[in-house]
């Protein structure tokens, strides 16, 4: 998981109560002045909230920050294809689709194309799940494997597969393997449920199996959703996609959408998959398969995921019956010590508080978030494997123009490379903080040793496979502008003596702790 205009300040300070729902969203994205009367169109809705908006998450100090148009993001990013949809009041105000759907074709993206939206999959999952919940055919707290009937989560060493539960599983905080999966090519042999969960070919993924104490710590788990799935289609004695369309599908007026793969070829408006120069590829289909379906199987459009995010928002304030209100405010609250509350990934607080998630297929990039305390949130779709990056800057934009404040502008600092020097070294991961305390940062990083240099361009640091660039926003601590939405401070610690002796890591709440190992 993969040149610019200067516009006019944003007018952040117009109230919300004065500006019709779609108005207000164009005012703002247009420095104050609405580009049309207040009958303006969804098509002028559409070209205004995407006109010289978008812009990067971090800038250096003094540099004048730019403002970009999607067309521009999605030719230097080489994806194709991208569709929003924005959320006022717990309603979808409008929905777009930009560019085309396969790469020097004809055939433009629209609010009703078809996009693979990778993990956003398991917010969906989550939604049919506690469906069922509310129900009281399952329990968030009971046993799964007392449900499960055509295969059990297995004993593994000293850890008791009977103690994982649903809300576990739900919060990446079961103990189990397997963060991902890999996307299926046309025409490959297709893993049934029970090989991916027993990691037997075709499946490609290890065995999904515990290897830490359940609800002892997060770690995120793919595996775990798929576990979820087999609870869903055990108690039922039905399909996961038949589960899905009764329970929220058909609710929610979702036609369109459908975990079914492969995706049958004579599907209509469909988004094709991209690589990251902008060609297509997953020939001569088209797009890649996700047999995975609970996990990362989701197919759906603008229009639709945009209806299901507002469904959320509005049945958190108590104006949907899709769910009881008590579950939904459950499903947005933390499971400690995870970030992740019943499916969504959460953060911030207050005005600023958001759920969020992101989705990640080989070719598809996709987005999804929402503010509680308003009603107000959108849906970010792209048909690129760099459309994560192009999603970033839409995201911008698009929080900018809501005006909560809860996604400003980083601006970094310059050091001279004598202070950067004392922050290299190798760092262990200290594994004393009580498990509550590392929260959602609990494997963050592959390994507990990291590895931070100084090169050409700044501070490196490496675990493992993964390089993050760092730059300073004050002389000790730093981010990785490259990351998601949820930005980790990487801040290094100097003792009485000034030396540096530690690196602390902390994303909303959560944080770990590395110890210097000593130099010579």
């Amino acid at each position: 998981m993969r040149s610019s205009n200067t516009a006019p300040l944003l007018v952040t300070l117009v109230p919300r109560w004065r500006l019709p729902a779609c108005i207000g969203l164009a005012v703002l994205l247009t420095g104050g002045v609405a580009a049309q009367p207040v009958t303006a169109t969804p098509d002028v809705q559409c070209n205004t909230v995407v006109s010289n908006t978008l812009r990067p998450s971090a800038l250096p100090m003094n540099a004048p920050l730019p403002y970009w148009s999607i067309q521009q993001r999605m030719a230097e990013h080489k994806v194709p294809g991208a569709a929003i949809a924005v959320i006022r009041d717990g309603k979808v105000a409008y929905a777009c689709g930009y560019g085309l759907r396969q790469a020097n074709g004809s055939e433009a993206v629209d609010a009703d194309t078809l996009f693979s939206v990778g993990s956003v999959s398991k917010v969906v999952t989550a939604a049919a799940t506690l469906r069922e919940v509310a129900a009281g055919r399952l329990a968030l707290d009971h046993s799964v494997n007392a449900y499960l009937r055509s295969w059990k989560i297995p004993a593994s060493g000293t850890y008791n597969p009977d103690t994982i539960t649903l809300r576990m599983l739900m919060s990446h905080t079961a103990g189990l393997t397997v963060w991902g999966f890999d996307d299926f090519q046309p025409g490959e042999a297709l893993p049934t449920l029970l090989q991916t969960l027993d990691g037997i070919k075709p499946a490609r993924n290890e065995p999904v199996r515990i290897d830490f104490a359940p609800g002892m710590r997060m770690r995120y788990s793919g595996g775990g959703v798929m576990v979820e799935q087999l609870v869903l289609q055990d108690t039922a004695g039905k399909s996961f996609e038949k589960i899905a369309r009764e329970s929220v599908f058909a609710p929610i007026g979702m036609h369109r959408s459908t975990f079914t793969n492969p995706l049958p070829a004579t599907t209509t408006n469909v988004a094709h998959a991209h690589d990251n120069n902008g060609n297509a590829v997953a020939l001569p289909t088209g797009w890649e398969t996700f047999p995975e379906q609970a996990a990362s199987g989701l197919w759906t459009n603008a229009n639709e995921l945009g209806a299901f995010v507002a469904t959320l928002l509005s049945t958190y304030a108590g104006n949907s019956d899709f769910l009881p209100q008590p579950i939904a405010v459950a499903m947005m609250s933390e499971v400690a010590p995870s970030q992740h509350g019943l499916g969504p990934r959460l953060e911030g607080e207050g005005s600023t508080r958001i759920f969020h998630h992101g989705g990640s297929n080989d070719s598809y990039r996709a987005w999804i978030e929402g503010y509680p305390a308003h009603g107000d949130g959108f849906v970010i779709l792209t048909n690129g494997a760099n459309g994560g990056r192009l999603a970033a800057e839409i995201r911008n934009g698009l929080s900018d123009a809501l005006g909560h404040g809860g996604n400003t502008v980083l601006r970094t600092i310059t050091l001279p490379e004598t202070a950067l020097a004392d922050f290299a070294g190798e760092y262990v991961l200290q594994t004393d903080l009580p498990r509550e305390v590392g929260g959602n940062m609990i494997g963050y990083f592959e390994h507990d040793h990291l590895s931070v240099t100084l090169g050409p361009s700044g501070l490196a640091l490496a675990s493992a496979d993964v390089t993050r660039q760092l730059q300073p926003l004050t002389p000790n601590r730093f981010i990785n502008p490259a990351a998601d939405a949820s930005q980790p401070r990487y801040e290094f610690l100097r003792d009485t003596r000034g030396k540096v002796h530690a690196l602390l890591v902390q994303r909303d709440g959560g944080r770990v702790y590395f110890r210097r190992l000593p130099t010579g």
